[in-house]
């Protein structure tokens, strides 16, 4: 199957927000969600591996990319209504949504509230949130909080990655943050994350559901996996042994087989 690329363009948001957003290949609609504080490049090293079956959407968030960055609001729960714009600017009724990181905490929003717009629900190193998720450790949050950003950004990379990955991909990554978000953006990001709470309604998922997880993920424990499987109806779960929080990528291989073949199975 031929790719072809939609020029980026935008949508709005129901409060007037531009969206940027990307469409590349052609068949079945995926939709993509990167993580927290994230642009559309979070996905560049893997999307293609989905162009056999599925065209692949993205989105930069409001607040990253190109598109808007107003002061507010920013939550889980937003961004979900920001990615039905996108679809209604695409004319697009259903889509496959495949969401890591906070874009797994959105994605459960689209499949809650809009679950005629999802067809199949991938949800990878990500959380219920709220008192029921389990919270990476003091260390992490100390790791990252440090006012040298650098060697917080250092942190970072190794919590993404096995030192194992790092070694043969000197990169450069596209999963650390988008450099150019305003601190206001940031900081609402942050909040969006930390804030979201989809434990109650997580058994309204109908969609059938995929949950991928490294079994060494400290910035988001895997064993958030488990639980949300136990609260999701027709779900089943997939650890990849040794790896980080961007399973994704250091496991692409198997991850993208595993994921393209649950998107298949009908």
């Amino acid at each position: 199957m031929t790719t072809e690329q939609l020029p980026h363009t935008h949508a709005r948001a129901q409060d007037g927000t531009v969206l940027a957003y990307q469409r590349h290949g052609v068949g079945r609609p995926l939709v993509l969600l990167a993580g927290q504080a994230n642009n559309h490049h979070w996905w560049d090293g893997v999307r293609q591996d989905f162009h056999a079956t599925h065209s692949t959407i993205t989105l930069d968030y409001r607040g990253t990319g190109d598109s808007g960055k107003p002061d507010g609001p920013y939550s889980t729960r937003v961004f979900a209504d920001d990615v039905i714009a996108v679809l209604d600017d695409l004319g697009i009724d259903r889509a496959d949504v495949y969401g890591t990181s906070m874009g797994g905490r959105v994605a459960q929003w689209l499949a809650i509230r809009h679950p005629d717009r999802v067809g199949r629900l991938i949800l990878g190193c990500t959380s219920p949130g709220g008192p029921h998720a389990l919270e990476r450790d003091a260390g992490v949050r100390r790791a990252l909080a440090q006012p040298d950003l650098a060697a917080a950004r250092e942190a970072l990379l190794h919590l993404m990655y096995t030192p194992a990955w790092l070694a043969g991909h000197p990169g450069p990554y596209t999963t650390l943050g988008d450099p150019g978000m305003p601190p206001h953006a940031r900081r609402g990001h942050l909040i969006a994350s930390n804030e979201h709470d989809a434990w109650d309604a997580l058994p309204q998922i109908s969609a059938p559901t995929l949950i991928l997880h490294g079994d060494q993920d400290r910035l988001t424990p895997p064993n958030n996996a488990p639980l949300l499987a136990s609260r999701i109806p027709d779900s089943r779960t997939h650890l990849f042994p040794g790896a980080r929080h961007a399973y994704f990528q250091e496991c692409r291989p198997l991850a993208g087989a595993l994921a393209t073949e649950f998107l298949t199975d009908r």
